[in-house]
């Protein structure tokens, strides 16, 4: 019989890992994880792979701006089709209120979520007003700073639809040659990924 095997016999335990392995192992799991976060920091800050196309269709708003700094002071906390006039309310105007009201209509279900709004600098027409209240009983009504509103250079000098999100953020704008199935997929995009409003 041969000898007997002793369990407790140390030379034949299992020699230790190597260290230099576990230290890799180690680096590569920390790049999975950093790598991305920290290339997607540099491609935003350097603006290089940013990719052209795009999934909207009016002007992205990205600067931070609210309702109040184009003159308008609101407390709505849904989302908001907002028409602005700096000038009187004429047709293009009164097209992108008309839109507007569409628009909301159109989501259905989601309708309660937005709120369709005027921001005029000047009243408008008596005509005008006479149907506002006959065809528009939801229209939200509000004047619009015009001294506010021209502070920003970039501020557009006719009627204008902005989307506003619930904390009164400015989203998106457009200008009275928006089609509506357009203004239409950007709004339904924009609640179905948001989760406030």
């Amino acid at each position: 019989m041969g000898a007997a095997m002793n369990p407790l016999n140390m030379s034949d335990a299992p020699v230790t890992p190597d260290r230099r392995k576990g230290r890799w192992q180690l680096i590569l799991i920390l790049m999975m994880v950093i790598g991305p976060m920290a290339l997607a920091t540099f491609m935003y800050k350097l603006q290089f792979w940013v990719p052209e196309s795009r999934s909207y269709h009016g002007e992205m708003i990205g600067n931070g701006q609210t309702r109040a700094d184009i003159g308008v002071q609101a407390d709505e906390d849904r989302w908001q089709l907002l028409v602005t006039a700096p000038t009187a309310c004429a047709a293009d105007c009164q097209q992108l209120v008309y839109l507007a009201r569409q628009l909301q209509i159109s989501l259905g279900r989601d309708a309660s979520r937005a709120s369709h709004a005027l921001a005029s600098a000047l009243p408008v027409g008596t005509e005008y007003e006479a149907k506002l209240k006959a065809e528009y009983p939801q229209l939200q009504r509000y004047p619009l700073d015009l001294s506010t509103f021209t502070k920003d250079a970039a501020a557009p000098g006719d009627a204008q639809l902005w989307i506003v999100d619930p904390h009164g953020n400015l989203v998106l704008r457009y200008d009275a040659k928006v089609k509506g199935k357009d203004l239409l997929n950007d709004l339904r995009l924009l609640l179905k990924l948001s989760n406030i409003g």
